[in-house]
């Protein structure tokens, strides 16, 4: 219990825990903006791979950093791109096209690897984003260390989540968003095209995603491999239900959620550690997030028209 309580109380852990939530803060948000208005983008597993590939890749072409996150997010507007167009004006399956984003995107990134570096046994590195204080909140004890001793790309995630919260509930944008996802009918009524308003919010939102990714290469690490992302986008897609579909909630849940990873790994360099099996640490993030989303979902109101295609005319 002692363990427990000088790690919980420790700089070091929560530092780790915001850091370990950054790439989800991006790929959540992008995914609440994409069922915000409607769609439901299974992708985003296989976008945040591309992301974290392209935006690698073209650091280690040449490219600065900040062209690095552009590209990373460049290459996850065009898969969802080719998601919206084929949920939202043909109306296919949303399931069927997510899944098949994630499985195309992840094996042209596999393709793309092996064609740029066909000779490559481990994965190059590159001079990834460096921790930044800002100055006099970066002395502050505890917060200082968590909040303001991070990477610019961390300091982004929490830019995104204001600028998501602002743009979906106080601007007409916002509302048109938000109105395509409830009550799509009502925004054509207004004279609004509702495919334009979903297929521009699963694009936005697969960006973001992608740049969740590239912070995995850019950020969190200094290289590209295939594992990294390793489900976190199906833990985003539960995160957005866990936060209700509101910004402020799902920043509060892949906190949590990074927190109980960073907790595990510490609990097992502690005496606890050596008498209980690792893998039973590595699940714990992953049972404790199921219980977390059990409890906070059951009052969740979805959307109105998730996933429900929508055709000018019809009722």
């Amino acid at each position: 219990m002692n363990d427990l309580i000088e790690i919980l109380l420790s700089a070091s852990f929560w530092a780790a825990a915001i850091r370990i939530a950054s790439p989800l803060i991006f790929a959540a948000m992008g995914e609440l903006i994409c069922e915000r208005a409607g769609v439901l983008n299974l992708g985003i597993e296989g976008i945040m791979v591309a992301g974290a590939f392209a935006g690698w890749m073209a650091v280690y072409a040449g490219a600065g950093l900040w062209m690095g996150v552009g590209v990373a997010m460049a290459a996850g507007m065009l898969f969802g791109l080719l998601h919206a167009t084929l949920t939202v004006p043909f109306g296919l399956s949303q399931h069927v096209v997510g899944l098949g984003v994630t499985l195309l995107a992840t094996s042209a990134t596999y393709y793309a690897y092996r064609l740029a570096l066909p000779e490559v046994t481990s994965p190059p590195k590159i001079d990834a984003f460096e921790p930044y204080a800002i100055p006099i909140l970066g002395d502050l004890p505890i917060v200082g260390t968590a909040l303001f001793q991070q990477t610019p790309l961390t300091y982004g995630a929490y830019l995104t989540v204001i600028i998501v919260s602002v743009v979906l509930f106080r601007t007409p944008l916002g509302l048109a968003i938000r109105a395509a996802g409830e009550n799509p009918s009502a925004v054509a009524a207004q004279g609004l095209s509702v495919t334009g308003i979903r297929m521009g919010a699963v694009i936005t939102g697969s960006g973001l995603m992608a740049v969740g990714g590239a912070f995995l290469t850019m950020s969190a690490f200094d290289s590209f491999f295939f594992e990294m992302v390793n489900g976190r986008g199906w833990i985003c897609i539960a995160l957005v239900v866990f936060g209700a579909w509101k910004p402020g909630k799902t920043l509060l849940g892949a906190i949590l959620f990074a927190a109980f990873d960073a907790l595990q790994i510490r609990l097992q360099q502690t005496p606890i550690g050596a008498d209980i099996p690792y893998q039973v640490f590595l699940m714990a993030p992953y049972i404790l997030s199921i219980l977390a989303l059990v409890l906070m979902s059951r009052r969740a109101a979805v959307p109105a028209a998730l996933m429900v295609p929508f055709n000018k005319g019809e009722r």
